[in-house]
């Protein structure tokens, strides 16, 4: 219900939830709604709500996903605010808030690191390291939006032929690839 850092620090919950704890999804699967995600406007928590829901139980499972998504939080805006900007300035809600930042890191830091491990199997560890520094010099040197780096990434991906995933088989006297 509670997300400190917005939509992305809530995707290692998340993670957790759909692969580990219910499994409507593998890793490579979840990786994919996350980088689809990431390529659309708007907010990334509700758009991977909405698709898992879709996914898990069609359009009511979406809407259900989504509302689930979003009415909790605007309950507790409300609520919250209300009372925040009374105690904002007190030295223990200042440490609180400074204090929960790390660990929205670790998290952060936790996930990305499980993706990094499997990669190996996938992609390879120089293609992926390859990837990794080419995407950060891209979005930090040339200051290219992330959105457009992930939806460069996707064409490239869709448009290379995967000879590994393709199997020979005999038909008739004839050799043709699945």
């Amino acid at each position: 219900m509670l997300g400190f850092g917005g939509g992305p620090s809530t995707i290692p919950l998340v993670h957790k939830e759909v692969v580990g704890t219910f499994k409507w999804m593998n890793d490579q699967e979840f990786s994919e709604v996350l980088a689809l995600g990431n390529t659309l406007p708007g907010p990334i928590a509700t758009k991977m709500a909405g698709y898992i829901g879709y996914r898990v139980a069609g359009i009511r499972g979406m809407f259900n996903a989504v509302i689930a998504t979003i009415l909790p939080s605007i309950l507790l805006m409300l609520l919250f605010l209300t009372s925040f900007n009374k105690v904002k300035d007190h030295p223990r809600v200042e440490g609180m808030t400074n204090g929960v930042i790390p660990i929205v890191g670790v998290m952060m830091a936790t996930l990305t690191w499980d993706f990094i491990k499997k990669t190996k199997k996938g992609f390879g560890w120089k293609k992926g390291i390859l990837l990794l520094f080419g995407s950060f010099i891209v979005m930090k040197v040339l200051n290219v939006h992330p959105g457009i780096v992930i939806g460069g990434l996707l064409i490239l991906a869709i448009s290379v032929s995967d000879k590994k995933g393709k199997i020979d088989i005999l038909v008739k006297g004839n050799s043709e690839s699945l």
